[in-house]
């Protein structure tokens, strides 16, 4: 977790659109369809060919508490599942069970899951992961944060075999400074987990559906748990950046990427294809937001990277395990481009997001990465971009905030692609998430 503050510049909303409302199971919910704007609509770039249409489809509204940096994952039946983190104004119990809500729908209807007690080990106020696993066990990851010292109090994990109904949990750290964990589900029961705690990342695995957990190795002394993807085979990826302990920590060489090959047994240090500009200063308006610096793997075994240099979002793919990459720009900005996103589906597609902040005015744009048969870079294609309902949490200004480091996206049973945006507007009274869903056509 990371503490921003240099949203002042974002004050307008885009034009939203109301269809008939509809009722949640236990509580009411919005239909609301396509709030277009078009000032950060980027063009496929040169280099890359356009792909299929990228369309909204619907665009679903649920409101209950607030759902900060929600993340969303779809299991094989088709069942939705959105975590988040509550308001920094009144969620600032760190011992309270993390938010859970489950769709069967489709995110039409949505159901809060509980996720046990306290008690147990489920505890959560800040960060959090979704990971789906194949023989249908869901992982989720939580920290806790003190909002009055701005450190982060430990990092917990849980897993369910059974669709959410009933959960195990581990807490995994009570560490001071225990920060961002990421949560990756593999092959045969196998799980995996990082965070950081100020002095390094730090590697767990699970052999038995979350049942039990290795105890943590540190795989590097500085720097930050930025993303963790995982690969065909036993391939891992971890994201090395250099803020760390929820901006406690600041490490500039702590820019690499880590490998390994044998389910993290041993791990290898990489660069990324980009040496990025690194803020320590959080609050510097000039910077480039940086936080969340996105991997994943297709089902070749080759390793995505997606990040922001601002007036654009770049691309690149190695098919080494990070020896060598190719690199592309995937966008260029009308604006200042940060936080992306990536993640990839079992057919080798790739689904990217980021924000925009150009004039005051704060979207969302996704892209879909294809592969083609015998070429070496994959088809682009650009949705327009979308306008979240996220609000700085003040009543005496209404400005605009991505309430969160990312837009969650996942590839859903149908071959739509849904993102997940919070909602939070404190001078309407409006707490919850939206989620977009997206589909192709030729």
């Amino acid at each position: 977790m990371k503490i921003l503050r240099r949203w002042h510049r974002c004050t307008n909303r885009g034009t939203v659109a109301s269809t008939a409302a509809g009722r949640h199971l236990t509580a009411p919910f919005g239909l609301v369809v396509l709030p277009l704007a078009t000032a950060s609509f980027a063009e496929v770039p040169a280099g890359f060919d356009p792909g299929p249409s990228l369309e909204l489809r619907e665009h679903f509204e649920h409101l209950d508490v607030t759902a900060r940096e929600p993340m969303l994952v779809s299991d094989l039946e088709g069942a939705l599942f959105v975590s988040g983190y509550p308001s920094r104004v009144t969620g600032k119990d760190w011992t309270v069970p993390p938010l859970l809500w489950r769709s069967d729908d489709g995110g039409k209807r949505w159901a809060s899951v509980t996720v046990g007690e306290s008690a147990d080990g489920a505890q959560g106020n800040s960060d959090v992961d979704l990971a789906a696993a194949a023989d249908g066990t869901l992982y989720f990851a939580a920290m806790g944060f003190n909002r009055e010292t701005r450190e982060g109090t430990h990092v917990t994990l849980g897993s369910s075999t059974d669709g959410g109904e009933n959960w195990g949990w581990h807490m995994l750290s009570r560490t001071t400074l225990s920060d961002r964990p990421w949560i990756a589900a593999g092959d045969e029961g196998s799980a995996f987990a990082i965070w950081n705690d100020g002095a390094g990342v730090l590697f767990t695995r699970s052999p038995d559906r979350g049942a039990t957990w290795t105890p943590p190795e540190r795989i590097a002394d500085s720097g930050g748990s930025s993303h963790l993807a995982i690969g065909p085979g036993g391939l891992l990826a971890v994201r090395v950046s250099p803020a760390s302990a929820s901006g406690n920590r600041f490490d500039a060489a702590a820019d690499f990427v880590l490998v390994s090959e044998d389910q993290g047994g041993t791990w290898a240090r990489r660069d990324p294809p980009a040496r990025l500009r690194w803020d320590p200063n959080p609050d510097d308006p000039e910077g480039i937001p940086r936080w969340v610096s996105p991997l994943a793997f297709t089902p070749d075994g080759h390793l995505h990277h997606v990040w922001s240099e601002g007036d654009a979002v770049h691309y690149a793919a190695s098919s080494d395990l990070g020896n060598t990459w190719r690199r592309g720009k995937l966008a260029d900005a009308d604006g200042t481009a940060f936080f992306p996103f990536l993640t990839a589906d079992a057919e080798g597609r790739l689904a990217a997001t980021w924000f925009v902040n150009r004039d005051s005015k704060l979207t969302v744009q996704l892209a879909l990465l294809t592969p083609r048969e015998g070429a070496t870079k994959p088809s682009v294609s650009l949705a327009e971009p979308f306008t979240p309902d996220s609000w700085e949490e003040r009543l005496d200004t209404r400005r605009a905030s991505p309430a969160g480091e990312y837009a969650a996206a996942a590839f859903l049973k149908n071959g739509d692609i849904g993102v997940v945006t919070p909602i939070q507007d404190l001078h309407n009274a409006r707490g919850g998430f939206s989620l977009w869903r997206f589909a192709t056509k030729p």
